[in-house]
């Protein structure tokens, strides 16, 4: 493997936990404050109910062109953006009273105008109601729910309860930071997002227990050091690893951000926060959660074989 970090590297890691935590802290808190401020997240059509209307037109066409048009009907917030292409056009809208037909017939009517009769078509006209908008957000939130449950169960079953403790504190950490940033960029939360979080967890999980496999390890080998000790070693003897896993996945990250278009813009931001969140989390939350559980009085750190 790949070493970037030298052999034998001690970087205090554990002894910043407290300055680390702080600045988790500020960051969660100010999220919240952001989510508090503005009343929610800037929910997508997914969660809040509303129209979507995909136009396919036979040359490139701009954007503002499009708003331009959709001014003349009262539909100048809709969210528009390009779709797979310059020719491809996906309009949302907030949810509407007017049956799809309508919607449809309405926006062809006064586009054509701009574009020309024949210019364009209609390819798919969908609605989501404010039910099943509702629906869906708390299915969201179910999910993220189930996911880190089972980690816990999972990783609490491979170590010990402390480890798992430390997973999940850590995952929330990342959960909560991601969804901060969403809420401070506006960006639209929608079901993307949902699936970047639950990527973000996966991703984080998998990281966290690379460094509680080594911690396990030296906790049998190294009995005459400490518990900060142990923790300290075991993370610097995974940072290549961290590193490398970590590079690769924000650089994909970043190119899907700056290239990706539109469509995918909110679920690669979110990706990139992520796995910053993630690798700062396997290191200054994950582990010194253990410390701080393994430390308490009348308790002594013990792992299963």
């Amino acid at each position: 493997m790949i070493q970037f970090i030298k052999p034998g590297t001690n970087i205090d890691f554990i002894g910043k936990r407290n300055i680390a935590i702080a600045v988790s802290i500020i960051l969660i808190v100010a999220g919240i404050i952001s989510v508090a401020i503005k009343g929610g997240f800037n929910y997508g059509i997914d969660f809040s109910g509303g129209t979507m209307v995909q136009l396919l037109f036979k040359e490139d066409v701009p954007i503002d062109k499009v708003r331009n048009g959709l001014v003349k009907i009262h539909m100048g917030d809709s969210i528009i953006q390009h779709y797979g292409g310059g020719k491809e056009i996906i309009i949302r809208t907030k949810a509407s009273s007017e049956v799809l037909e309508d919607i449809g017939e309405k926006i062809k009517n006064i586009l054509e105008p701009e574009f020309s009769k024949g210019g364009f078509e209609i390819r798919k006209v969908e609605m989501v109601g404010p039910k099943a908008g509702k629906d869906l957000r708390m299915k969201a939130i179910l999910s993220l729910f189930y996911a880190m449950l089972l980690m816990l169960v999972y990783v609490s079953w491979r170590f010990e309860f402390s480890f798992g403790l430390g997973a999940i504190i850590a995952l929330i950490h990342d959960v909560l930071v991601t969804a901060g940033v969403i809420s401070f960029t506006n960006t639209e939360f929608d079901l993307a997002i949902v699936a970047a979080l639950l990527t973000i967890v996966g991703y984080s999980i998998n990281d966290t227990i690379v460094v509680y496999d080594r911690i396990r390890e030296n906790l049998k080998e190294k009995r005459r050091e400490t518990y900060a000790s142990i923790l300290n070693i075991s993370i610097n003897e995974t940072l290549s690893r961290t590193i490398l896993t970590s590079f690769t996945v924000f650089m994909v990250s970043i190119i899907l951000y700056l290239f990706g278009g539109e469509v995918i813009h909110g679920f690669s931001l979110a990706m990139v926060v992520g796995v910053i969140a993630g690798t700062y989390s396997s290191i200054y939350i994950a582990s010194p959660i253990v410390l701080f559980w393994e430390s308490s009085p009348g308790r002594r750190l013990t792992t299963k074989k």
